[in-house]
């Protein structure tokens, strides 16, 4: 249990700084450091990550951050295709979803890696405003794509929402890492709702995932305008590379863990 907390506050922390990340570890956390089974430990990976957002989120609504039509278009087509995302992993070997989740957390450390700096874009344009016609097909694609992974992996997609809404969209980091944490919020739920009969939930080491994971969030969230987000960044993508590379290794040489 001591672990299970210890990893919990890890992705707490993450979730605080960098407005997403944390959840990406949650589900190779609970497998390997609480020996769950892997579809369980999907939807509490999915249950813990969407309350640990939501607190994290609390401190940038008073902000006025989140940018609520984007995050409704994002986050409503992102649910949608997390049912989609869940039927596909039933019908996978757990062998074969932990080895493409590694793969996807080596792409998101890659990412990283190249930074996420600010640029315009059709949802954020220079002048001010925003271009819809540009901006809705991308608000679209970029909420099923991330919608489908959360459903398949698990994972909140904070890690692929932000530089989507950067890079893609053209918000400012502030109002990514805002907007990012309700777009998980809502993907999370919708994430778990198609993955909550899969497996019976220990919701004892869910709780104590989730307080702790909340109590990181909000420390975290203290500190972070001090702290260096690009070298935080990197960081964080170096641990995802050794992560990825562990779960690679355990899936092949222990395949009843999955």
């Amino acid at each position: 249990m001591i672990a299970v907390v210890g990893l919990g506050a890890l992705i707490g922390i993450l979730l605080g700084l960098l407005g997403g990340g944390g959840s990406i570890l949650a589900v190779p956390a609970l497998v390997y450091g609480a020996g769950l089974p892997l579809a369980a430990a999907v939807p509490t990976a999915l249950l813990v990550v969407g309350i640990s957002s939501a607190a994290a989120l609390i401190p940038r609504l008073r902000a006025g951050l989140v940018q609520w039509r984007i995050a409704a278009i994002v986050g409503g087509t992102g649910a949608a295709a997390a049912f989609a995302g869940a039927a596909v992993n039933r019908l996978l070997d757990p062998r074969l979803v932990l080895i493409g989740f590694a793969a996807l957390m080596a792409t998101a450390g890659w990412r990283m890696l190249g930074g996420t700096g600010d640029c315009g874009g059709d949802c954020a344009l220079p002048g001010g405003g925003i271009n819809w016609r540009g901006c809705l097909p991308k608000s679209i694609a970029a909420g099923l794509g991330v919608g489908f992974l959360t459903g398949l992996f698990g994972v909140g997609g904070g890690f692929l929402i932000i530089p989507a809404l950067v890079l893609l969209l053209g918000l400012s980091m502030p109002a990514a890492v805002a907007t990012s944490l309700f777009i998980i919020v809502v993907n999370s739920a919708a994430g778990f709702a198609a993955h909550a009969g899969d497996a019976a939930i220990d919701f004892r080491i869910a709780a104590a995932f989730t307080l702790a994971a909340i109590t990181g969030s909000l420390v975290a969230d203290r500190f972070a305008p001090r702290l260096p987000t690009q070298r935080l960044q990197r960081a964080f993508a170096w641990l995802v590379f050794g992560i990825a590379a562990f779960v690679v290794i355990q899936a092949i040489a222990n395949p009843t863990a999955a």
